[in-house]
C-alpha cells in the first residue's frame, strides 16, 4: 500500500473513531462541558506481551493508571521517534505543574514490527525517550491481535530485501484511563507542549 493510501485509510479509522465524539451539555445551558472524544469506543481489551528481558506483561498490570498506547517500529525513520519524544516531554511539561498526577501515567510503545523488534531491541529504543516509557514486543500473531483491539493499520511495504523494509503504520497516541477505558487521541504529531496541554485536560 502507498504512502497517499495509508493516510487514506489511517483517516479513515480516527475518522470512525471520531464518530463516537459526544458533548454534554451543562445544566444551566450557558456553558457546555466536553465529555472524552472516545468515550464509548469499543477500543483496547488486555494482552499479553514481551517486556525488556523477555518478561511477561499485561495490560492489565496498568490498572489503576492512565496509558498512552502508541504503535510503530525501531526502524521507522522519522515518525516514530518524533512522537514517542514529544510523549515523553509532554508527560515531563505536565509533571512541572501536577507531579502526583504525572505520576499515574504510563507511556506504552508497542512494535508492529516484531520480526526485527525484539524485545531486547525494543527496550534499546524506549530507553531513548526517558526512563517512564515501557516498550512491548511479541509474536506476530500477537502484535496483530493488539492491534486490531487499538484500530491500528499496519503492513509491511513490498519493496526492499528481507531485513530493509519500511513499515505502513496509521499514526495514534491513546490515552487510556485507570480502567482501561478510552479517553483521547494525544497531538503527539504537534509538539511536547499540546501533548501536556490534553494530558492536563483529561487527567485528573
Amino acid at each position: 500500500m502507498n504512502r497517499r493510501a495509508m493516510v487514506l485509510k489511517t483517516r479513515s479509522l480516527l475518522a470512525a473513531i471520531a464518530a463516537t465524539c459526544t458533548l454534554a451539555l451543562s445544566a444551566c445551558g450557558s456553558a457546555t462541558s466536553e465529555s472524552p472524544p472516545l468515550e464509548g469506543a469499543s477500543i483496547g481489551g488486555d494482552f499479553t506481551l514481551q517486556g525488556a528481558g523477555g518478561k511477561q506483561v499485561r495490560y492489565s498490570d496498568f490498572a489503576g493508571k492512565y496509558k498512552i498506547m502508541y504503535f510503530g517500529y525501531t526502524f521507522c525513520p522519522d515518525v516514530c521517534p518524533v512522537d514517542l519524544q514529544n510523549i515523553a516531554q509532554g508527560v515531563k511539561l505536565f509533571a512541572k505543574t501536577d507531579a502526583s498526577l504525572a505520576a499515574k501515567i504510563q507511556p506504552i510503545f508497542i512494535t508492529i514490527d516484531p520480526q526485527r523488534d525484539t524485545p531486547a531491541v525494543v527496550a534499546k529504543y524506549v530507553a531513548n525517550f526517558g526512563p517512564s516509557v515501557i516498550g512491548l514486543s511479541g509474536t506476530q500473531a500477537q502484535i496483530d491481535a493488539v492491534a486490531k483491539q487499538w484500530a491500528v493499520f499496519h503492513q509491511k511495504r513490498d519493496e526492499g530485501s528481507s531485513t530493509e523494509y519500511l513499515m505502513d503504520h496509521s499514526r495514534a497516541a491513546y490515552l487510556m484511563g485507570p480502567k482501561g477505558e478510552p479517553i483521547a487521541l494525544l497531538p503527539a504529531e504537534k509538539d511536547a507542549q499540546a501533548v501536556a496541554t490534553d494530558l492536563a485536560k483529561w487527567v485528573h
